[in-house]
């Protein structure tokens, strides 16, 4: 998914330029907090700030100086075929620098952004500044399909070779012209499979098929890709000359239509039963049968042609084996805009304590290409400016179980949808809730079959358990338990049992929930059921806020802990009976050995 760049801007005297460049090409403008006066949003810090963005792939539009860039990103610099492109504009607009991914993009961006501005792209790229175009960044509509041999193609004909553009689509590859002519270089344009015979040949395909696919229920995914490879090679249409895979709605989470399309790393799009109907004079073999099933008369044929446009033709019609059909579509030219609806996706995002620092760069990159966020507004705040632009629903505390409805809805509807959540999704949050309801069928006060048709994502983050531990130093260094000590939906008495587990087997126990205002009782109860197991001078730590300004550390003894000095917002990490405080220069330091004291005294053999 591509991702609209954003545009940096850390002073005032870049402000015009910043803007001009925004309203031009329709981004966003952030602003550094009390150095500029107008933006979309605003950050603190700008080192951060941009390489947050960077870790998320959001291309970056720097109004300031070009090492500003260089250092934020510096330390994440580790693929080049991965990163999104970086742009340095000075403050007077005077030059437009494409620094990272100009074979990404940011040469193409460079140069928009220069005819907004009136000025030179002072792009470095040999194959872009020496010929004219980058033959590994073909126009929209053509794939390399070959990219491992771009490089010595380039050099070949910057050495001074030439090009012999040849094949069936020569002709649409108006990009080449300016090539120099000659036979160093072989550029094959073509939507067939084409053997590539000799080296320095590079093999481009034009994107103006389309696959429609549908099969029965469960259908073996091996017999969906034999049909499918077996029809391409009847049509002599290569994979790579095929925009993308299209079928009913209904079969959005068939296992067989997914793995097609993760084996042919093709789009999946989709139609409803009404659009695909509405193709129904243009198929060949329509059926009354299927009709009867779906609501149309045709999936694959009518799937490839929607998803090929109105002048699209059937390059193969249905083709069907026991459980499959599949039928290609050609347009006159090549398909560049993905016609149909994407598969919904519900990425379950956990962003850490609260710190942007410990927010890993997937939950990140997810909430970058979220179309909607949907949780607690506190933990969407968190997110700063990464939320801006973005549809915004917000829940309240205690309404977790419509908020993980509401977002499964959404995203059944085709929508790209984030649930975000604190710490760590999957622990003590809404990541279980999503997927029970996902369990459940529409009669059992689930969710509706669209909905459970979604691709789910779970992305990990930094545990509230794991940020009080870092910060102690290593209280969890040996076998340790978490519990929440809220009886709203988990019954006293099975907290308990758990409490007295725990402490009979002397692990070092994380508290969650442990007190709010009106559950007052348990943590005292917890804390005298461990008394009796283990010692009164056991180290508890106490961490509240973890992660933010207000972040507030400190140590008690188990028989001091007091029920009052702890709230929602606070961690408790009560050690084991082996738990132990080192007292260092910078202060005490919590940790749970492992046993290496035998082996460092000897008593090991």
């Amino acid at each position: 998914m591509a991702l609209d760049p954003v545009v940096i801007c850390l002073s005032r005297s870049g402000e015009p330029v910043a803007h001009r460049i925004a309203q031009a090409l329709g981004y966003a403008v952030h602003g550094r907090e009390g150095r500029v006066d107008q933006a979309d949003a605003f950050f603190p810090n700008a080192l951060d700030h941009v390489r947050g963005l960077f870790a998320a792939g959001v291309p970056v539009v720097g109004v300031c100086a070009a090492g500003i860039l260089i250092r934020a990103v510096a330390p994440l610099l580790a693929d080049k075929t991965a990163e999104p492109p970086v742009v340095a504009v000075p403050d007077d607009g005077g030059a437009v620098v494409p620094l990272l991914g100009g074979h990404r993009g940011a040469n193409r961006l460079a140069r928009r952004i220069s005819e907004v501005l009136g000025t030179k792209a002072m792009v470095t790229t040999a194959g872009d500044v020496a010929l004219g175009v980058a033959l590994d960044e073909p126009p929209e509509g053509w794939v390399l399909a070959n990219p491992e041999a771009a490089k010595g193609a380039m050099m070949a004909l910057l050495q001074g070779g030439g090009a012999l553009v040849c094949g069936d689509e020569a002709m649409k590859a108006d990009w080449l012209v300016d090539l120099p002519s000659g036979d160093s270089v072989e550029i094959i344009c073509t939507t067939q499979e084409w053997p590539i015979e000799r080296d320095n040949a590079l093999l481009f395909h034009l994107q103006r098929a389309t696959l429609g696919v549908g099969c029965a229920r469960n259908c073996p995914p091996e017999e969906l890709e034999a049909l499918v490879m077996a029809a391409l090679a009847d049509a002599d249409v290569a994979p790579k000359a095929l925009k993308g895979i299209y079928t009913l709605d209904l079969k959005a989470d068939e296992p067989a239509v997914l793995d097609l399309a993760a084996k042919l790393d093709l789009p999946l799009r989709l139609f409803t039963a009404a659009e695909l109907e509405a193709e129904t004079a243009r198929l060949e073999n329509p059926s009354d049968v299927v009709f009867a099933e779906v609501g149309c008369h045709g999936v694959s044929e009518a799937a490839a042609l929607a998803g090929g446009g109105a002048d699209a033709i059937l390059g193969q019609p249905k083709r069907k084996s026991e459980m499959a059909t599949c039928a290609i579509g050609l347009a006159p030219e090549p398909v560049t805009q993905l016609h149909g609806r994407g598969r919904g996706k519900l990425s379950i995002i956990g962003i850490g304590p609260g710190q942007n620092s410990w927010r890993t760069p997937e939950a990140s990159a997810l909430v970058a290409q979220a179309e909607e966020l949907v949780g607690y507004g506190l933990y969407i705040d968190l997110l700063g400016p990464l939320a801006f632009g973005k549809i915004r629903s917000d829940f309240p505390l205690g309404g977790e179980e419509d908020r993980c409805r509401y977002a499964l809805e959404q995203a059944g509807k085709g929508k790209n949808v984030a649930l975000i959540c604190s710490g760590d999704a999957g622990i003590y949050a809404m990541g279980a809730l999503v997927f029970e309801l996902l369990d459940r069928g529409p009669d059992a006060m689930g969710v509706s079959d669209a909905a459970r048709r979604v691709e789910v994502v779970s992305t990990p983050g930094v545990s509230a358990l794991q940020g009080a531990a870092a910060r102690a130093g290593a209280p969890l260094g040996h076998d340790f338990c978490a519990i929440s000590l809220s009886d709203l939906l988990t019954p006293r008495a099975d907290i308990l049992k758990r409490l007295r587990a725990a402490a009979e087997g002397d692990f070092v126990i994380a508290f969650y929930n442990p007190v709010s205002k009106k559950r007052r009782t348990l943590l005292a109860e917890a804390r005298d059921i461990l008394l009796e197991h283990r010692p009164k001078d056991t180290p508890v730590m106490l961490a509240s806020s973890l992660g933010r300004p207000e972040e507030y550390v400190r140590y008690r003894r188990l028989a001091e802990l007091e029920v009052d000095e702890v709230d929602m917002l606070t961690v408790v990490l009560v050690g084991s009976s082996n738990s132990k405080l080192a007292q260092l220069g910078e202060g005490p330091r919590m940790y749970t050995p492992r046993g290496y004291a035998r082996k460092i005294d000897g008593d090991l053999s």
